[in-house]
């Protein structure tokens, strides 16, 4: 049930049936703020069941609703959320995301889903994720400026070297030989070399550990990857990862011994300068581009490029909200001054069409932005 923000592009941009519900909702981390989260719940999900009613029997609605209720009174849940909560619900599908951030309680009902504060989230340029290794198990994290929770494991990624390696964990091979007699001292003789053992153990859950992160979390996150590890293991993993988000500098600690407060910390310490660069290379990317009329901060001119698929690198104005909608095809805008919490918000949507044609999408702080219009891109010709 509970999806990871990583995985929102393949779940958004499959064609789903409607009736489509969309549900967000500011939540609180600790006692006694968060025992009001599922009051405001069941109140939200009151209001897509008004929606519902108008449009749909009753017969087609009560299965909607079921796992919206069956959340509602799972109390060991709500003493375990972050700072928000995104539902995304359909015939034969309900997603649940925990979110980092803050998002404004909606409730909306529609043909497709109201998704503009997910790719706020999924696009900025601020997320991280730290993985915690040690010879006997892992643990991965997923980072913001101000938080650093632990992220659940994905189908596949094995947590234990027992569950990497099954039967294959070499076994101890040691014999116990007695001398000077039944009152003699126990000597102990290993067999098998067993620190050269472990080694070989390490290195091969190392690989089976590098291979299911890179293909489950890096590979479709993108993020950058702090290593938390020993100094042993930290040159050993690097010696034989192959994902390019490892990054090269690492918390050299044991990850057990560490709070998540002081992890957050170290984590900070390395990837802010990473993410200050890069972005900073993207940047200096688009004002090269933009003197040769390979760019552009006009919405209109940015709408039209990213439906042809010309968009490579679209900068968001994470404080910029533009309503109107967009025909994906063509590219062409429309303004909306209804101010319906549903109705579109171009800058979203023209970020969505760039992310669907493979293209990348960052949402940056309004001081970093290289114009005032909200938007600027860009273009691979």
């Amino acid at each position: 049930m509970n999806t990871r923000v990583s995985d929102y592009p393949a779940v958004v941009f499959a064609s789903q049936e409607p009736p489509c519900l969309s549900l967000y909702q500011k939540t609180h981390r600790r006692h006694p703020e968060n025992q009001q989260d599922p009051i405001r719940f069941r109140n939200l999900v009151k209001k897509l069941e008004e929606s519902l009613a108008k449009m749909y029997p009753k017969r087609e609605v009560a299965p909607l609703l079921q796992p919206f209720h069956d959340l509602a009174e799972d109390h060991r849940f709500w003493n375990h959320t972050f700072d928000g909560l995104a539902f995304l619900s359909a015939p034969g599908m309900f997603r649940l995301y925990k979110l980092q951030d803050e998002v404004k309680d909606i409730a909306v009902v529609s043909d497709s889903f109201y998704t503009k504060p997910l790719v706020r989230i999924f696009q900025s340029h601020e997320r991280y994720q730290v993985l915690g290794l040690t010879r006997s198990e892992i643990r991965l994290f997923e980072g913001t400026k101000d938080s650093l929770d632990e992220i659940p494991l994905a189908e596949g990624v094995p947590r234990t070297m027992v569950e990497a390696l099954g039967e294959r964990v070499t076994s101890p091979h040691q014999t116990v030989a007695s001398y000077g007699g039944t009152r003699g001292t126990a000597m102990h003789h290993g067999h098998g070399a067993r620190k050269d053992e472990d080694g070989v153990d390490a290195e091969r859950f190392f690989r089976i550990v590098d291979k299911a992160v890179l293909e489950n979390h890096s590979g479709r996150s993108r993020l950058p990857l702090v290593l938390a590890a020993l100094p042993e293991n930290q040159g050993l993993f690097r010696q034989i990862s192959q994902n390019q988000w490892l990054m090269d500098e690492g918390i050299v600690m044991n990850p057990g011994a560490l709070e998540s407060a002081a992890l957050l910390e170290k984590a900070r310490k390395i990837v802010e300068p990473q993410i200050r660069q890069r972005t900073e290379a993207l940047l200096d990317e688009y004002a090269d581009a933009h003197a040769r009329g390979l760019g552009s901060a006009d919405i209109e001119h940015v709408a039209q490029a990213a439906a042809s698929g010309k968009v490579s690198v679209l900068f968001i104005d994470n404080d910029a909200r533009i309503p109107g909608t967009l025909d994906r095809a063509t590219g062409a805008v429309s303004p909306d001054v209804g101010g319906e919490p549903a109705a579109g918000d171009l800058l979203d949507d023209i970020g969505e069409l760039v992310l669907q044609k493979g293209g990348v999408v960052r949402v940056i702080p309004a001081q970093t932005m290289p114009s005032r219009t909200g938007i600027a891109a860009t273009f691979r010709f």
